[in-house]
């Protein structure tokens, strides 16, 4: 090919790699048509015709990348990848738009997948490229997201599910340098079920992708939980609220770092901090709504990223000014703050659909065992002991409640949260109205109970303090 000039310049190569893509292509939408117009075809022969040629292109791009330039010279082929990559997306886009619902995810999602093969061989020449390969591969997903190209969707959920991507792209490197690009695959996965989920009822095409969603999920709980555990802030603030059993996979994961995001803008940090260092301006608690809604749209109406941001950040400064102070959350010490007037504040201020989201923000802390989760267990604890309405309690029960009665796992904090606010006589939780409006919420309650703590203890919380 070198000799033949096929390679002598930028146009040439990106003519030589468009067509043999555009061939591949067609070469299978020609088998594949053949299957539907014979059925009595055999579909392994067909597929296995399909692969034949796709397979000879990828070993045809991974010899040309492996020798390219000089030994040494990692430019030159990164730059070649690159350039077969975007072509192959070129033409699959363009498919994708022409063929519509005719479109074929096959061809592309072989040349993907046998190509990352290919170029994470442990071979020498390759160990030298790995990184900006497999930035290359997470470029190329990113451009063909879900919300791009629709119909792409199930090959691209297995691709980024791969279990040799995922081990190199999360492979605990000292910077941990793939672990953002991969998040970012992951909250573009989320941001396209988005609209769909906040639907209860999901379409069969639909449910199929939410299961290979929440299984992908159980692979990163199981085995790259720290992973879950630093991005989990950014995957919650995509995920609708309804979506609880994805929320408490995400949240289940334990151990280490916790990264703060910044979505505040200038005015309100300022004052937010002005706030929290000095009780003033005085008019900040009465305009803290205002600034938390974006628009009079009902289930729309508050900006959720912007309420996480704020429990958080309200949430990180207090435990700092508990532990200067020499204690630690508890509480008593929780109490008389300012931090605590911007949460009492949002509790009573908000209307329904605000605190909800507020109180959410807050169960999204209730994780493993750290200094979060003991002072967001408290946080919530102590506005539902100090609540002025039982509206506000109920909801407060709601959102636990809701959390808790998917399948499991069930973040650590919910549990010991919600025990706490069964058992402990000071909350009179059993008392309440809500808790026997009707047999049947009242049995639900009783059963959650027993699974938290138990048939025995807690028949004895429920009669001990006056359950019927």
């Amino acid at each position: 090919m070198h000799q033949q000039g096929i390679l002598k310049t930028d146009d040439l190569i990106t003519r030589f790699f468009r067509l043999c893509t555009e061939m591949c292509v067609e070469i299978s939408y020609r088998a594949q048509a053949e299957q539907q117009h014979n059925p009595a075809a055999n579909p392994t022969m067909i597929r296995a015709k399909c692969y034949h040629n796709l397979d000879a292109f990828v070993r045809l791009i991974a010899l040309l990348v492996k020798h390219s330039g000089e030994a040494a010279n990692t430019v030159t082929k990164i730059n070649l990848l690159n350039k077969v990559l975007g072509i192959v997306v070129g033409v699959l886009l363009q498919d994708h738009d022409v063929r519509q619902s005719e479109f074929q995810q096959l061809p592309y999602h072989r040349i993907f997948i046998m190509l990352l093969l290919e170029l994470n061989a442990p071979e020498h020449v390759l160990e030298t490229i790995n990184f900006q390969t497999l930035t290359a591969f997470c470029n190329t997903f990113h451009i063909l997201r879900p919300t791009k190209a629709p119909g792409f969707v199930y090959a691209w959920l297995e691709l980024i599910s791969h279990r040799i991507f995922i081990a190199r792209m999360l492979a605990h490197t000292p910077q941990q340098k793939g672990w953002p690009m991969y998040a970012q695959l992951l909250i573009d996965l989320f941001k396209y079920l988005a609209p769909f989920l906040r639907n209860v009822e999901l379409a069969k095409p639909m449910q199929i992708l939410y299961k290979g969603t929440l299984r992908v999920l159980l692979v990163l709980l199981h085995d790259f939980p720290e992973f879950l555990c630093d991005y989990h802030y950014g995957f919650c603030d995509v995920i609708p609220p309804n979506c609880i059993q994805l929320r408490n996979l995400i949240l289940s994961a334990f151990p280490r770092n916790m990264r703060l995001p910044d979505p505040f803008t200038p005015n309100l940090k300022k004052d937010l901090d002005s706030y929290l260092k000095t009780r003033s301006p005085v008019t900040f608690l009465s305009d803290l709504r205002s600034n938390l809604q974006v628009s009079n749209e009902p289930g729309n109406r508050y900006n959720i990223q912007l309420i996480n941001a704020l429990v958080l950040y309200v949430g990180t400064q207090a435990i700092a000014h508990i532990h200067n102070k020499g204690s630690t959350p508890s509480m008593s010490t929780i109490t008389h703050s300012a931090h605590m007037d911007i949460f009492q504040n949002l509790a009573v201020d908000l209307d329904t659909e605000g605190r909800y989201l507020f109180l959410n923000a807050i169960a999204n802390q209730l994780r493993y065992p750290n200094s979060h989760t003991h002072y967001f267990s408290c946080t919530m604890l102590y506005l539902f002991a100090e609540a002025n309405t039982e509206a506000i309690q109920e909801q407060i029960t709601r959102v636990l409640l809701e959390r808790l009665i998917v399948n499991r796992p069930h973040p650590w904090g919910l549990l010991i949260t919600f025990i706490e606010l069964i058992k402990n006589p000071a909350f009179k939780f059993w008392n309440h109205e809500f808790v026997h409006c009707a047999p049947e919420i009242e049995k639900l309650f009783q059963s959650v109970a027993q699974c938290c703590m138990g048939q025995k203890q807690a028949q004895q919380v429920m009669e001990g303090t006056g359950a019927s």
